[in-house]
């Protein structure tokens, strides 16, 4: 099965033409032509109209995390460019991290972790969905990957963000072999779930992330300077992020992140995906 499951968003990758740079890698695809005639010029001496900008088609994006905050840490910046352009953003969180505190119970920080996530979606303009497995315990099982599948049909992504497949984390490579394998049986009619098959995936992007650092490939960078400063303020809402909790500064660690990542490409801050091998192919029929 291995073999064939990244077939349905890398022929998407390739079909869409998804040959990403710096600061346009969001905006590179579902461009649609626009479905504005052209005026008629009333005389040879007054110049036509340039032609309408193309319109841009809005895009589904599903980030799907291992534990709250995972994904609006790793890829909020992005998220919330992508609302403010129009794009529905969902946030997928499997657990909700709530065993990360040692002076309080699972229980009861699960519920400040759920409070946390509320207020940094809504700052990042995202919808919010919680799966039902506990903090450490995510099963790498076919009915969480049957689980995330029928997520997947139900929003619809055009694009996928999750975690790199190598971590020192468990949850975290769990999940991204989880999320890898439930994009096939999402794409399948003959996998019986509650919702119809979705084979509208362009693409899965696996976040920047300092616990999912081994053999990790930044290939897509994606402009952030006109988000940070917003992001910033909507993910220190979670108090774990801010070093409140275990002393690592997440924030100013993932602020320093963009700024390395940024400089890289000449773009002041960006955010960084690796992607699989073969959305890396890149076919022309002659030198650009």
């Amino acid at each position: 099965m291995r073999a064939l499951l990244r077939w349905p968003f890398f022929l998407g990758c390739l079909s869409a033409g998804f040959g990403f740079s710096a600061g346009n890698a969001l905006a590179q695809s579902g461009r649609a032509p626009s479905a504005a005639a052209s005026p008629a010029v009333a005389a040879p001496s007054v110049a036509a109209p340039a032609p309408a900008a193309p319109a841009v088609a809005a895009r589904t994006i599903l980030a799907i995390g291992a534990h709250a905050g995972d994904m609006e840490l790793t890829t909020g910046a992005v998220l919330l460019a992508a609302a403010q352009r129009g794009d529905r953003v969902v946030i997928l969180h499997l657990t909700l991290g709530e065993g990360g505190n040692p002076r309080l119970t699972p229980d009861e920080y699960g519920a400040q972790k759920r409070r946390e996530t509320l207020a940094v979606a809504k700052a990042l303009g995202a919808e919010v969905m919680f799966g039902p497995y506990r903090d450490g315990e995510i099963p790498n099982d076919e009915a969480a990957r049957r689980y995330v599948a029928d997520v997947i049909r139900q929003v619809k992504p055009t694009q996928l963000f999750t975690h790199w497949k190598e971590s020192l984390h468990k949850d975290h490579w769990i999940t991204s072999a989880i999320v890898q394998e439930a994009v096939l049986l999402a794409a399948l009619p003959g996998v019986q779930l509650a919702h119809p098959a979705h084979r509208g995936i362009r693409a899965l992007w696996y976040a920047d992330n300092w616990e999912d650092a081994t053999n990790f490939t930044p290939f897509v960078f994606v402009k952030v300077a006109d988000t940070l400063d917003a992001w910033r303020a909507a993910v220190a809402q979670y108090e774990f992020a801010r070093g409140a909790i275990a002393g690592f500064p997440y924030v100013d660690y993932y602020t320093a992140l963009a700024t390395v990542r940024g400089a890289v490409v000449y773009k002041g801050k960006a955010v960084a995906f690796a992607v699989e091998p073969e959305a890396r192919r890149r076919v022309l029929d002659a030198l650009p």
